[in-house]
C-alpha cells in the first residue's frame, strides 16, 4: 500500500521513516535542492502599468507596519488647555498693572500739594489746609515690624515642622499639624482683640522685666509706660505667621528623597546629622519661599497691628515703648476721617507698600532660581 512505512537505508543508524507512496529517485531530492528559486513574479500574473496605482495616492507605510502619523486637530484640549493656561497668566499681569496704575493715579495730585519730604519727614498732616505728610515713619514701622516677627516666628516654625515631619509618630503628627494649620483660618480682628485685651498683660510684665534688666540696650530702655507696642505687634504677628511657614515647610521636609536620608544613615549619621546633611539642604528653596510667604502676610497686616501698636508717628528703635505704627495700619486708622489729599495720601503711602511687597517677592524668585540652578549643576 502507498501508505505503508518501512526504515530507510541507515534506519538503524537514526535514518527516517518514509511512506512508500512518496518515495522518489535517489537523485530527485537532489535535482530538487539544486534548481534554482526564483522571486519575480511571472510576466503573465504581473499588473499592467495601466491599472497601477499612482505614486502620488499611495497610503505611506509607517514604522511598525502601520499608517502616518495622525494629523493634529486644528482645535483639540491640548490648545484650549494651552490658551487658558496663557489667559490666567496674562490676566494675572493685567492685575497687576492695573493696580499700579490706579495707585500712581491716585496719588499724584496728593504728592503734588505735599509741603514736606514724603520720603523723610516723621508727621501725618495731609488733612491740614498746608498738607504734610511723610512716610518715613510708617515704612520703618512695617519693616522693623515684620523682620521682628519673622526673627521670632521663623525658628519656631522650623522646630515644629521638623518634629512633625521626622520626629512625631504618624497619628500624633498629623493630628498637630492639622491643628496648627487651623490658625490659618483665624480671622486677624480675632488676633487683634486678643492681643489688645488679653495678651497685653504678659506682654506689659514681660516688657518691665527686660526694662529693669536690659535697660541699658536701645531697644529696652525709656521710662514707660509700656504695653502697647511694636513687641506686642511683632509677637501676635508672629503667631499670626506661624502657621503658613509651618504648613509649607513640613511638605517641603517630607518631599525629601528616601534615597538622600537612607544614604546618610547608612554611613553613620544620627538622626540630627541626617537632617543637617539631606533634609535641610534639600528643602532650602522651599524654606526660603515659606519665609519671604510669610513675610508678605506680614507687611500687609493690617486690623492686628492697628489694634495691638500704640499708633504713633516718629522713628524709634524701642521696642517695648507704647508706640510704633506700620503702612496698613495707619490706613485703617485714618481712612475714615480723610479728605481728598488725604486719601491721595493713604493711597500714596499704599503704593509704597505695594513696591516694598513687590521687591520682597522678586527678591525671593531670584534666591530661589539661584538654589535651583546650583542644585541642578550639582547634580
Amino acid at each position: 500500500m502507498a501508505d505503508t512505512l518501512h526504515r530507510s537505508a541507515g534506519a538503524g543508524t537514526g535514518g527516517v521513516l518514509v511512506a512508500v507512496g512518496q518515495e522518489r529517485p535517489a537523485g530527485a531530492v537532489a535535482r530538487v535542492a539544486e534548481s534554482p528559486v526564483s522571486t519575480r513574479t511571472p510576466v503573465s500574473t504581473r499588473t499592467p502599468i495601466s491599472t497601477r496605482t499612482p505614486a502620488s495616492t499611495r497610503t505611506p507605510v509607517g514604522l511598525g507596519g502601520g499608517g502616518g502619523l495622525p494629523r493634529a486637530r486644528a482645535f483639540g484640549a491640548e490648545r484650549a488647555f494651552r490658551g487658558l493656561t496663557l489667559a490666567a497668566g496674562t490676566t494675572v499681569l493685567v492685575i497687576i498693572a492695573a493696580i499700579a496704575i490706579f495707585l500712581v493715579a491716585k496719588a499724584v495730585p496728593a504728592l503734588r500739594a505735599n509741603t514736606a519730604n514724603f520720603w523723610t519727614y516723621e508727621g501725618w498732616s495731609p488733612n491740614d489746609t498746608v498738607p504734610r505728610f511723610g512716610i518715613g515713619t510708617l515704612a520703618f514701622g512695617t519693616v522693623l515690624s515684620s523682620a521682628l516677627a519673622l526673627l521670632i516666628a521663623v525658628p519656631v516654625a522650623l522646630g515644629i515642622a521638623l518634629y512633625l515631619s521626622h520626629y512625631a509618630p504618624r497619628r500624633l503628627g498629623i493630628a498637630l499639624g492639622f491643628l496648627i494649620d487651623l490658625l490659618a483660618a483665624v480671622p486677624s480682628v480675632v488676633f487683634g482683640l486678643w492681643g489688645r485685651d488679653i495678651f497685653v498683660d504678659p506682654v506689659r510684665d514681660f516688657s518691665v522685666w527686660l526694662n529693669r534688666y536690659f535697660g541699658w540696650l536701645p531697644i529696652f530702655g525709656g521710662d514707660g509706660p509700656f504695653g502697647k507696642s511694636v513687641m506686642l505687634g511683632s509677637l501676635v504677628l508672629a503667631i499670626m505667621v506661624l502657621p503658613i511657614i509651618t504648613a509649607l515647610s513640613r511638605e517641603v521636609f517630607l518631599q525629601t528623597p528616601g534615597a538622600n536620608k537612607e544614604a546618610a544613615l547608612a554611613l553613620g549619621a544620627t538622626r540630627w546629622e541626617m537632617i543637617r546633611t539631606a533634609v535641610l539642604p534639600y528643602g532650602r528653596p522651599g524654606v526660603v519661599a515659606a519665609v519671604m510667604l510669610g513675610l508678605g502676610r506680614a507687611l500687609g497686616e493690617t486690623i492686628a497691628l492697628a489694634m495691638t501698636l500704640g499708633i504713633t508717628f516718629g522713628i524709634s528703635v524701642n521696642l517695648i515703648a507704647n508706640g510704633g505704627n506700620t503702612i496698613a495700619a495707619n490706613i485703617a486708622n485714618t481712612f475714615g476721617e480723610a479728605n481728598d489729599t488725604g486719601r491721595g495720601a493713604l493711597i500714596a503711602s499704599g503704593l509704597v507698600l505695594f513696591t516694598i511687597t513687590l521687591i520682597v517677592n522678586i527678591t525671593a524668585r531670584a534666591i530661589i532660581h539661584r538654589r535651583r540652578k546650583f542644585t541642578e549643576s550639582a547634580a
